[in-house]
C-alpha cells in the first residue's frame, strides 16, 4: 500500500466518521425489489465514487435495473485484482410493522435503522467509506480492486450479477478472489470469546412452483377430485419432512473449531446438540446441516362456492453442496403423482476452502481489531451473488466484518422487522476492511 503521486495532504475526516451517514443516505433510497429499481442508488454510488476521483460505469440489464462498476488501480500490475461486490436492492418492508420508517435511515440509540441496514447496504457503505478515505489521504492498494454495486440479488440476480457475468465478463475476468456479504460478523460464545464467521460456502437455491389440476365444480356438491385438496396434501408432506443430516467439509471444520475453542464435546456425526450454545445463530447454523424445503405461498380459487380447476404453492428449497439431486428426488416423492413442479429460480451451491493468503489477511485484520476474536469458516443457509461470480472461477468469501453486541439477535434482522446495525459495528467494519485491503 503506497501513497498516490501528487495526493492531497491527509485530512481529519475518516471512514469511521462518515460510514453511518453513508448508510443512512443509502437506506433512504428505496430499492425494494421488484417495485423500486436500483437506478437512483446506482447513481448515488457513482456520485460518491466521483467525489473521490474514481470513475465508474452504470450498466442496466433492463430499464432501471442498474449496477455501478468501478476499478481502483493498484500499484502492482502483476497482482490479480480483488472483487468486492454488494447488492443495492432490498426486500420490501411493511411500515406498519416497524417502530421506525423502514426507509427513513434513522440514526438513534447508536444504531442505523432501516431496510438494508444488514442486508446489505451496510457493506456497501463500509466499502465506500474506506475507498473514499483512501482517496482523501492518497492511499493506493497494491492490487487492483474491482467494485461492483449490483442490482437484483434479492430476486436471484438474473438482472444483476448473473446478467453482468453473462454480458460483461471482461469487467471481472482477471479477478481471482472476491468478498461480499454475510460473513466476518461476530458471534459471542463466552465473556471474552468471539467467533467471527467467515462464509466459505452457501446452499443452492430451488424456488419451486407446485401445481395441482382437477375437475372444477360447485362447492355444494360431493367432489372427490379437488385440486386444493391434492395440493394441500403435498404441501403438508413437504412442510413436515425432515431431511437427513449431512456434515459438509465446511461445517465439519466449523464444528471442529468450535469444539477446540469452547471445550464443548461436539460429535461431528450428530452436531445438533451443540446448537443450543450458539444463541440466535442456531437457526442459521442448524440450517447448514441438512437440505430444507419450506412452503411459503398458496394460491387457489376465486369464489367461496366454486371448486377451482387448479391450485398453486411456492416452496423455498435449499440444498447443501453435493446434495442437490437428493433434494429434488425427495421433493418428487413427496408431491405425489397428482402435483407437478417447475422452477421459479434455480441456482448452484458454492464452496471453497478456508485457506490461502486472503484468508490469512482476513484473520490478521480481525485479530488486530479484536484480540479475542477467532475466525472460523461457515456455510450460509441463504444465497448471495457469489453464485454468479463463481462461474468465472472466482473464489468467494463472505467478509463484511462487524463486531456485534452479544445480546443482538443478528440473524433475525435479515429480512426482519426493525432491521438495524450498531454504529460501533460499522466503525469496527471500516477499520477491519481498511487493514485487510491494505494487506491482502
Amino acid at each position: 500500500m503506497t501513497a498516490a503521486p501528487g495526493s492531497n495532504a491527509p485530512t481529519t475526516k475518516t471512514a469511521s466518521d462518515e460510514v453511518a451517514e453513508l448508510l443512512s443516505d443509502l437506506i433512504r433510497i428505496n430499492t425494494s425489489n421488484p417495485t423500486h429499481p436500483e437506478r437512483p442508488a446506482a447513481e448515488w454510488v457513482a456520485e460518491k465514487l466521483a467525489e473521490a476521483g474514481i470513475e465508474s460505469t452504470i450498466l442496466e440489464s433492463a430499464p432501471g435495473r442498474a449496477s455501478t462498476i468501478a476499478r481502483v488501480r493498484g500499484s502492482n500490475p502483476d497482482r490479480k485484482p480483488l472483487l468486492i461486490h454488494g447488492h443495492l436492492d432490498v426486500v420490501p418492508a411493511d411500515a406498519s410493522e416497524w417502530s421506525v420508517d423502514p426507509f427513513g435511515g434513522e440514526i438513534k440509540d447508536d444504531y442505523v435503522w432501516g431496510r438494508g441496514a444488514v442486508d446489505m447496504k451496510d457493506m456497501d457503505a463500509m466499502t465506500l467509506a474506506v475507498i473514499r478515505d483512501w482517496a482523501r489521504n492518497g492511499v493506493q492498494p497494491e492490487r487492483d480492486i474491482v467494485l461492483a454495486f449490483v442490482s437484483d440479488e434479492e430476486a436471484g440476480g438474473r438482472q444483476g450479477a448473473h446478467w453482468l457475468v453473462d454480458n460483461h465478463p471482461d469487467l471481472f475476468a482477471d479477478c481471482t478472489e472476491a468478498i461480499s456479504e454475510v460473513g466476518g460478523f461476530s458471534l459471542t460464545v463466552g465473556s471474552d470469546l468471539r467467533l467471527y464467521l467467515i462464509q466459505t460456502a452457501e446452499k443452492g437455491i430451488g424456488w419451486l412452483k407446485l401445481r395441482a389440476e382437477a375437475r372444477p365444480g360447485h362447492g355444494s356438491m360431493v367432489h372427490t377430485d379437488n385440486a386444493v385438496t391434492e395440493l394441500a396434501k403435498a404441501v403438508t408432506r413437504i412442510g413436515a419432512h425432515e431431511f437427513p443430516l449431512h456434515v459438509t467439509p465446511t461445517v465439519r471444520q466449523f464444528l471442529s473449531r468450535i469444539a477446540d475453542v469452547t471445550g464443548l464435546d461436539i460429535d461431528p456425526e450428530n452436531p445438533e446438540a451443540a446448537l443450543a450454545h450458539l444463541g440466535g445463530m442456531a437457526r442459521m447454523i442448524g440450517a447448514s446441516l441438512r437440505n430444507t424445503a419450506n412452503p411459503t405461498m398458496l394460491q387457489a380459487g376465486y369464489k367461496a362456492n366454486v371448486i377451482p380447476s387448479s391450485a398453486e404453492a411456492t416452496i423455498d428449497t435449499r440444498f447443501l453442496p453435493g446434495h442437490e439431486q437428493e433434494l429434488f428426488d425427495t421433493i418428487d416423492e413427496l408431491i405425489g403423482e397428482h402435483v407437478t413442479r417447475e422452477f421459479i429460480a434455480h441456482d448452484i451451491a458454492v464452496e471453497t476452502d478456508f485457506d490461502g493468503e486472503l484468508v490469512d489477511a482476513m484473520a490478521a485484520a480481525l485479530k488486530a481489531e479484536d484480540p479475542h476474536g477467532i475466525p472460523v469458516p461457515y456455510l450460509m443457509s441463504g444465497g448471495t451473488d457469489a453464485k454468479s461470480f463463481s462461474q468465472l472461477g472466482i473464489r468467494n468469501f463472505g467478509f463484511s466484518p462487524l463486531l456485534l453486541p452479544p445480546e443482538l439477535d443478528f440473524s433475525s434482522l435479515f429480512h426482519g422487522i426493525d432491521e438495524r446495525v450498531p454504529i460501533s459495528a460499522l466503525q469496527f467494519g471500516v477499520r477491519t476492511l481498511d487493514r485487510f485491503l491494505r494487506s491482502c
